[in-house]
């Protein structure tokens, strides 16, 4: 047990907030965290944190400004208590896709998220693949992005799937993929050219490289509606790939992403648990694989604690 280190988490990562809690043999600290009638959120920390190293665990996923202000909530009681530094773990870090002025008179609400994270007192952001790695600048306090990489290419390991090609969904999406395919036995690597005609409403229109009689691996950091990922499937095996799955990091899954999986032609959609699964009795379920983040950042934790460079995780 790291000495003077507390957990605490709201209610957005609970189960994955325990895994982190069995890791690193740290309980979790006795909190109130609830809502008035009115939707208020009413936090009240039930134990002494002062002069501890806090570590808050809670994504900023669907409800997104519930869980978003949760935390905020929690990181003042926090530091109202007293608390010496307090680092706010975010496996999922809501609004990151609104990192630039991508169209006229629309706002940087990535850059207001860590305005605001940095005023309500954190100290430090852990966070695991951001959408826009650019994000971390837009922070005046420490900022660890770690990568789920490590733990998705442990388990298709295991697999031993023989000929693999992995596969971008799109160009903006090649570097990731590039890095995955040298880790994954220097597979080969196909891109797919896509032309978006709205936000969440995607058409795959061409693939660059031999996918024909290979296992394809569609690799992206999030499926949120899956459209994209739903129609590369279908667009792999029309180009004769023997079978496609998908790994990603933050499995989001909006209306109607469970019925695409269910209706796409992936053999396994591979997610970790940065976002809570929701895809329990659904006819999508038997093709969803949902591994844990919770060692990684145990590790994370336990490296920042004892002073140690976290340096192996950003692989």
């Amino acid at each position: 047990m790291l000495d003077g280190v507390k957990l605490i988490t709201g209610n957005s990562n609970r189960a994955l907030a325990q895994g982190i809690s069995s890791q690193l043999d740290i309980p979790l600290v006795n909190a109130d965290v609830r809502k008035f009638k009115d939707g208020e959120i009413f936090v009240q920390i039930n134990e002494n944190v002062r002069g501890a190293h806090v570590f808050v665990i809670q994504s900023t996923c669907p409800p997104t400004n519930d869980n978003l202000m949760e935390l905020l909530v929690i990181i003042d009681a926090l530091k109202r208590a007293s608390a010496a530094e307090i680092a706010a773990v975010i496996p999922y870090f809501g609004y990151a896709r609104q990192d630039r002025k991508a169209q006229p008179r629309v706002p940087i609400t990535a850059k207001l998220v860590s305005d605001l994270l940095t005023t309500a007192g954190a100290d430090r952001v852990i966070t695991v693949d951001l959408h826009a790695g650019q994000i971390q600048g837009f922070f005046d306090i420490p900022v660890d992005n770690l990568f789920a990489t490590p733990v998705l290419i442990k388990y298709l390991l295991s697999k031993n799937m023989g000929d693999v090609v992995v596969v971008s969904p799109d160009a903006g999406g090649v570097e990731r993929a590039r890095a995955f395919a040298k880790r994954l036995n220097n597979a080969t690597l196909a891109i797919i050219d896509k032309r978006r005609s709205a936000p969440n409403v995607a058409q795959a229109m061409h693939i660059i490289g031999e996918v024909k009689g290979r296992n394809a691996i569609l690799i992206d950091d999030m499926i949120d509606t899956a459209g994209t990922m739903a129609e590369s499937a279908n667009a792999l095996m029309k180009e004769g790939a023997t079978s496609v799955l998908a790994c990603c990091t933050h499995a989001v899954f909006s209306d109607p992403a469970l019925d695409r999986i269910a209706a796409s032609a992936f053999n396994e959609v591979i997610v970790t648990d940065t976002i809570p699964p929701k895809h329990q009795g659904h006819a999508a379920a038997s093709k969803i694989t949902v591994l844990s983040v919770a060692e990684l950042l145990g590790e994370a934790i336990n490296c920042i604690c004892s002073n140690s460079s976290v340096s192996s995780l950003f692989a």
